[in-house]
């Protein structure tokens, strides 16, 4: 069932939003040649703490996992789409990382992703978080109230296909509000045109995830969580929590 929220609803939501944008943006800069991942998920908790916020991923378990999230940030590294979870590898330069994160405050929730590079970035890299990020851009233009799911979808899958890239199957963005997972569901490819109608009062996470290589194919880690491209390529990921407004797109997770 989808929750619609009132506009104050949506202004409570942007505090968690802000505490996302915030994180993402320590990490980010905190994230160089030699730096562990666990020293990125220790740069995101402290921003959290600091907020009085608390973490969604933390402890969060759905049917899929074989344990718990034991982290506050998801940081895939290369060729690991989503999911990757924080350990000992250190930054290596041109690598290309994926940090998700999401927030918990004033009993609302959070999500946001970027990807970016360390050190020296590799031209096809750029180009794929480029694309990654335009078509976050493009979803996110058409969450308008009166399109539909399908046109977020359609927005999304135009720009990665055209520009050769790959769309994990079975993955996408999701409703959000007290929960960080709420009803609809937000494929990353569809026809435009169909699914359900957009109204004020949504608020979705809209989230495109690009395989560079082409395919739509991917594999699971022995962890249970980490999702790896089947042939290696590196991946990209990008996401805000929008909200549906008469007066266009909100984007509750910008800085």
């Amino acid at each position: 069932m989808v929750k619609l929220k009132t506009e104050q609803s949506i202004d409570e939501m942007r505090a968690p939003g802000r505490v996302v944008a915030h994180a993402l943006a320590a990490v980010r800069d905190r994230a160089r040649v030699g730096v562990s991942l666990l020293e990125l998920d220790g740069t995101a908790r402290e921003v959290l703490r600091e907020a009085g916020a608390s973490s969604p991923f933390l402890g969060y378990r759905p049917q899929f996992a074989p344990v718990p999230f034991p982290a506050v940030i998801c940081a895939s590294v290369n060729d690991a789409i989503v999911h990757g979870i924080p350990g000992g590898y250190r930054l290596r330069d041109g690598d290309l990382v994926s940090i998700d994160c999401g927030a918990k405050l004033g009993g609302w929730a959070g999500d946001a992703a970027v990807s970016f590079t360390v050190g020296r970035a590799r031209p096809a890299d750029l180009r794929l978080i480029e694309t990654a990020e335009a078509a976050l851009a493009a979803g996110i233009g058409a969450a308008l109230p009166g399109n539909r799911i399908g046109d977020i979808a359609h927005a999304i899958g135009t720009v990665c296909r055209a520009a050769g890239y790959g769309i994990p199957d079975g993955f996408g963005g999701h409703g959000i509000g007290r929960d960080m997972h709420e009803d609809p569901g937000v494929p990353n490819e569809g026809p435009a045109g169909r699914g359900m109608r957009l109204r004020a009062g949504m608020v979705l996470a809209i989230e495109p995830m690009l395989i560079a290589g082409g395919t739509d194919d991917y594999t699971c880690d022995p962890d249970g969580w980490t999702l790896r491209t089947i042939d290696g390529s590196r991946a990209a990921h990008a996401e805000h929590t929008v909200a549906i407004t008469a007066d266009g797109p909100r984007i509750l997770t910008a800085l």
